[in-house]
């Protein structure tokens, strides 16, 4: 599973790297971002954040 942010659906919520911090974080430019190695299986988040993203930006 390699999840993706498009950044332009991205609204900046900041909900995904609430739900699943050791996927996703928040870059300088207000946008979410997959981390460097980031592990969907390991992290066991990755759907829930996907699911919860209002705007519909993560796609696994």
């Amino acid at each position: 599973m390699n999840p993706h942010v498009n950044h332009d659906e991205c609204i900046g919520c900041e909900l995904c790297a609430e739900i699943c911090p050791d996927v996703f974080e928040m870059g300088d430019d207000g946008l979410a971002h997959v981390k460097e190695g980031a592990d969907c299986a390991a992290a066991g988040c990755c759907q829930e954040a996907a699911d919860s993203c209002p705007t519909g930006a993560i796609s696994l």
